[in-house]
């Protein structure tokens, strides 16, 4: 396996996982708090399936590029699985179609951006921070 690990640069240490600071959307009332701390500052919502391969490639390379902190924005997760009923919500209260996985990124109460699939990982959160 040593010799493997050399050709095809593979590593014996495992690779630490990065965490971010995820706030789990599991309530409809969250969607009006959204909408009011979006006056202050930038909040995204990420929209994923569990159950998707797509979904989780997208969110894979989207944890590997974010490199923001809890001052800069506050980023929701939302299993869209096991809360339909709030993916719902959302698409309607923000006028978007529903897509999976989907990003919503909300300032002012408004939608600025949005993106599914791997459009993601082109938004420039930069932008609206």
């Amino acid at each position: 396996m040593g010799l493997l690990n050399k050709i095809f640069g593979g590593s014996s240490e495992p690779k630490e996982e990065k965490v971010l600071p995820w706030i789990a959307l599991n309530d409809l009332n969250q969607l009006e708090e959204i909408n009011v701390k979006s006056k202050a500052k930038t909040q995204v919502i990420f929209k994923h399936s569990t159950r998707c391969g797509i979904s989780r490639m997208v969110i894979n390379h989207f944890i590997e590029a974010y490199n923001f902190s809890e001052d800069d924005l506050d980023l929701y997760f939302l299993d869209i699985l096991n809360y339909r009923n709030i993916s719902n919500e959302v698409s309607y209260k923000f006028q978007v179609i529903h897509e999976s996985p989907q990003l919503l990124v909300i300032s002012n109460g408004e939608v600025v951006e949005h993106a599914s699939h791997g459009a993601i990982n082109d938004v420039s959160l930069e932008e609206y921070i």
